[in-house]
């Protein structure tokens, strides 16, 4: 069970609670000058294929005077080069959306509002809103997650949008959830 302040919210704590993790970056990527990543980077095989990948092609001659003297001239595209291998190597990509997540029978307890039916549902007697995440459309859910976009708004909007109305229906005028705690099961 994970709750939130918003349905975005309680969705995204479940996500976590799923084993999803979002992209994130290796603290000890720090260096903000060409040389002192490149001597970051020279220091793994991982970060020579970072290099190799982000298309540096130098002579190791080269190579070992760039590392040798800081003040070294280097082309701003090889600066580029090795700034775009530093954060490709400092950036953890994020897991996917686990699959049992996109087959979860969702069971969502609070405030849910469709047209000028408001509930407060799994509370007082009334059943929890059930949603069976098997119809849905994922699609835009895993992009915004995979590209850092899957802000608590977001995945509320898309979560309406792409996995209720697929399975339930539009409803009267949509679908809203203006309560301030929500529970999802």
């Amino acid at each position: 069970m994970a709750q939130g302040a918003t349905l975005g919210e309680a969705l995204s704590s479940l996500l976590h609670d799923y084993g999803a993790r979002p992209q994130d970056r290796l603290k000890s990527y720090r260096a903000k000058q060409w040389h002192a990543q490149l001597v970051q980077l020279t220091g793994t095989h991982r970060g020579y294929e970072a290099l190799e990948h982000a298309g540096l092609n130098v002579t190791a001659r080269t190579l070992a005077n760039w590392l040798s003297d800081s003040e070294y001239p280097v082309r701003r595209s090889y600066q580029e080069q090795i700034r775009a291998a530093y954060e490709g190597t400092a950036t953890i990509p994020p897991t996917p959306v686990p699959p049992e997540f996109q087959v979860h029978q969702f069971r969502i307890t609070g405030t849910v509002q469709i047209a000028g039916d408001i509930r407060d549902r799994g509370t007082q007697g009334e059943a929890p809103l059930r949603i069976d995440a098997r119809n849905g459309a994922w699609a835009r859910i895993e992009q915004a997650w995979l590209t850092g976009q899957l802000t608590d708004e977001v995945f509320e909007e898309y979560f309406i949008d792409d996995i209720i109305v697929e399975d339930i229906g539009d409803g009267t005028d949509g679908w809203q959830f203006p309560g301030d705690l929500y529970l999802v099961l």
